[in-house]
C-alpha cells in the first residue's frame, strides 16, 4: 500500500513538472509566433530556482553579444578581489625637499572639488608636482567600441586620470530670434565647435562628431528656445585632469607653473592627505544603473590587484577566468572583450548566464534592480518587488536577465537575448516583457 501511494505521489510530482514546462512552451511559443522577430534571432533560458527544472529553452547555447547584462559576470570577480571594504583613493605625498606626488587611484568618483581638498595642504609656492598614474594602463576605450560613439555621454573614456566622469558640461544659450545661439563651456577645455544652432521657437538640436570629415571638431545643429546642458566626453582625460588640477591650485591660491611630471612613487615620500570613495556605490551604479565608465574602471583596477601589476583588461580577464574555474563554471565557449558589454565582440549564451546567476544568487539578487529602479525604471512596473533584473541594449540587440517570483509563489531565473537588425528595440523589449509577464502569471 505504502509503495503504491509513494509511486502515485512521485508520478504526480513528475507530471506536474512536465506539465509546467509544456505550459511554458505553449504560451511562449504563441508569444513568439505573434512577434515580428524570427525565432532564430532569439535565445531564451528559464529555470526553476528551487529544483533546477527547465521551464523553457530556445537557442540557449547560441552565443550572442550580451550587451550590459555582461556586467553581472565581470563585477563579482572584481569585487571579490578588491574586497567589500575597498576604497578608490587619490593620495598626496611629499618628500623632504618639498616635492609632491599625487598617486592616482583611477577613482571614477573623483571630482575637481576633491582636488581642491587634496591640494589645500600644499604651501603657497609649490616646487614640483609629480603624478603617479601607474594604477592602470593608458588604453582609454574597450576593444570593439565604436568610433562614432566617442561623444556619447554613456561611453566616456576611462583611465588613471578619471575626474568629473571625464566629461565637460556645455551650455547652449538662446540669444535673439534667428540669431546664432551661444555655446558656453562650464570649465576650460580645448574643444572645437562648428556652431550651426539658431535661436528659435522650439528646442530641437543635434550634437555629433563627424570624424570622417572634420576630426576632433564637434558639429552642433538645430534650434533652441531655452538654455540646455550638454555633457560631452573629453578626448583626453589626462589633459582634462591636469587642467582641473591647475584650477584647484589656483582656487587655493597656490603658485605653480601648471606643468606636471610623471614619476612613480618611491619610499622617500610620505603621505600628506587623501580622498576616497567606497566600492559600495560602484556596485549599485554598475548593476542597477548600468554605468559603463565605472564598470570598466573597476575591472581594470581589480585586474591589477589580482596580478600585482598595472591594471589592464587582460589582467582582469585572467581574474575572471580564475573566478569561473573556482565556481566550476565552464566559460570556454564565451568571449569577453570588455567589462561593460559595450563591445559587440563579446559573446555569451543564455545557458551560461542562468548558471552564473544560480551559482551567485545570494550575492547578485540583493543588488540588482527591481521595476522602478535604474534601467528598470519604466519597465514591468506591476512586477515591482517580484523581479530583480539586469537589462542590456545595443543597436540591434536587447537583453534581460534576472530572478522572478511568480504570483503562484514559484521562483525562476531567466535570460532573454535578442539580436535582430530588422526590428525596433521597443519591439524587442515588448517581446521580453510579454515573456516575463507570462512567466509571472503561469509560473
Amino acid at each position: 500500500m505504502f509503495k503504491k501511494v509513494f509511486t502515485s505521489i512521485l508520478i504526480t510530482i513528475l507530471c506536474s513538472n512536465l506539465c509546467l514546462a509544456k505550459d511554458f512552451s505553449k504560451d511562449i511559443n504563441q508569444i513568439l509566433s505573434n512577434s515580428n522577430i524570427k525565432k532564430g534571432a532569439i535565445s531564451i533560458s528559464i529555470k526553476d530556482v528551487e529544483n533546477n527544472n527547465i521551464g523553457y529553452e530556445l537557442n540557449s547555447t547560441v552565443p550572442r553579444p550580451p550587451a550590459s547584462i555582461q556586467k553581472l559576470i565581470t563585477t563579482l570577480p572584481a569585487v571579490e578581489v578588491l574586497g567589500e571594504s575597498y576604497n578608490f583613493e587619490t593620495k598626496l605625498y611629499k618628500d623632504k625637499a618639498g616635492n609632491y606626488i599625487i598617486k592616482l587611484g583611477a577613482d571614477p568618483y573623483l571630482k575637481t572639488n576633491d582636488l581642491k581638498v587634496l591640494t589645500k595642504k600644499m604651501p603657497t609656492e609649490v616646487k614640483t608636482i609629480y603624478i603617479d598614474d601607474t594604477i592602470v594602463d593608458s588604453k582609454e576605450w574597450g576593444e570593439g567600441w565604436q568610433w562614432d560613439d566617442d561623444i556619447n555621454p554613456l561611453m566616456p573614456k576611462f583611465s588613471a586620470y578619471n575626474i568629473d566622469r571625464n566629461m565637460i558640461n556645455i551650455f547652449i544659450e538662446p540669444t535673439m530670434k534667428d540669431a546664432p545661439a551661444n555655446i558656453v563651456f562650464e570649465k576650460d577645455y580645448p574643444i572645437s565647435f562648428i556652431n550651426n544652432i539658431k535661436t528659435g521657437d522650439k528646442t530641437d538640436y543635434n550634437i555629433e562628431k563627424k570624424s570622417y570629415e572634420v576630426p576632433d571638431i564637434i558639429t552642433a545643429t538645430g534650434v533652441v528656445n531655452k538654455t540646455v546642458t550638454v555633457k560631452v566626453p573629453v578626448n583626453s582625460p589626462k589633459k582634462n585632469f591636469k587642467l582641473r588640477l591647475t584650477d584647484a591650485l589656483l582656487d587655493n591660491q597656490k603658485s605653480n607653473s601648471g606643468i606636471f611630471y610623471n614619476k612613480k612613487l618611491t619610499n622617500d615620500y610620505y603621505l600628506v592627505d587623501k580622498v576616497s570613495h567606497s566600492i559600495s556605490q560602484a556596485k549599485i551604479d554598475i548593476l542597477k544603473n548600468s554605468d559603463n565608465y565605472v564598470s570598466e574602471t573597476l575591472f581594470k583596477i581589480a585586474g591589477g590587484k589580482y596580478k600585482n601589476t598595472i591594471g589592464t583588461f587582460d589582467a582582469g580577464k585572467e581574474m575572471f577566468n580564475d573566478y569561473c574555474q573556482k565556481k566550476n563554471l565552464d566559460n570556454s565557449h564565451i568571449n569577453i572583450m570588455d567589462a561593460s558589454g559595450v563591445s559587440k565582440n563579446n559573446l555569451m549564451d543564455t545557458d551560461f548566464m542562468i548558471h552564473y546567476l544560480l551559482i551567485n544568487q545570494d550575492e547578485l539578487e540583493p543588488i540588482m534592480a527591481t521595476s522602478g529602479e535604474g534601467t528598470m525604471v519604466d519597465r514591468l512596473l506591476y512586477l515591482k518587488g517580484n523581479i530583480k533584473a539586469k537589462t542590456g541594449t545595443l543597436s540591434n540587440i536587447s537583453t534581460i536577465t534576472g530572478f522572478l517570483s511568480t504570483q503562484n509563489g514559484h521562483k525562476y531565473v531567466f535570460c532573454i537575448m535578442i539580436q535582430d537588425s530588422k526590428s525596433d528595440n521597443k519591439d524587442k523589449k515588448l517581446l521580453e516583457d510579454n515573456i516575463i509577464k507570462t512567466l509571472y502569471l503561469k509560473g
